[in-house]
């Protein structure tokens, strides 16, 4: 993943293009999210921005999530319902996401022929995907080779 400097001033530099607020609230989100070594849980992220601004509160996270997630710049993880910052902004077709159940470490995989066959197939069947989320539980490498 790059460096969160990096991942931030490409943030701002696509909410820019699109007309899109980059406020400094939702800057310090996607920070904050992108310097975790894992997934955050929104209270985690509520607790950890209260700190530094008193007025923050439950919506104030919650929309903030909602436009990083809008923009492509931040993933919910459905099973752990804790979000992840996306290391690749610029991709605007699916993903995967491997998840370490030990560490907690995520990994983002853009394997596009598995996301054309679930396309293709959900088509043929007359259905219209208006989201994907595949994730991978399992052991990261140096969790598998820790005694």
């Amino acid at each position: 993943m790059p460096d969160s400097s990096a991942l931030l001033d490409q943030a701002a530099q696509q909410c820019q293009q699109r007309g899109a607020r980059f406020t400094p609230i939702r800057r310090r989100v996607l920070e904050m999210i992108a310097e975790a070594p894992g997934s955050l849980k929104a209270y985690d992220l509520l607790d950890r921005l209260a700190e530094e601004h008193a007025a923050a509160r439950p919506p104030t996270v919650y929309r903030a999530l909602e436009f990083l997630i809008d923009q492509g710049l931040v993933h919910r993880i459905e099973s752990l319902n804790a979000y992840v910052a996306c290391p690749c902004p610029e991709h605007a077709h699916g993903f995967q996401l491997l998840i370490c159940r030990l560490c907690g470490r995520v990994e983002e995989l853009h394997l596009d022929d598995i996301n054309a066959q679930l396309s293709r197939r959900a088509h043929d069947l007359g259905f219209r995907v208006e989201r994907q989320t595949i994730e991978l539980l399992g052991h990261c490498e140096a969790c598998h080779a820790a005694p």
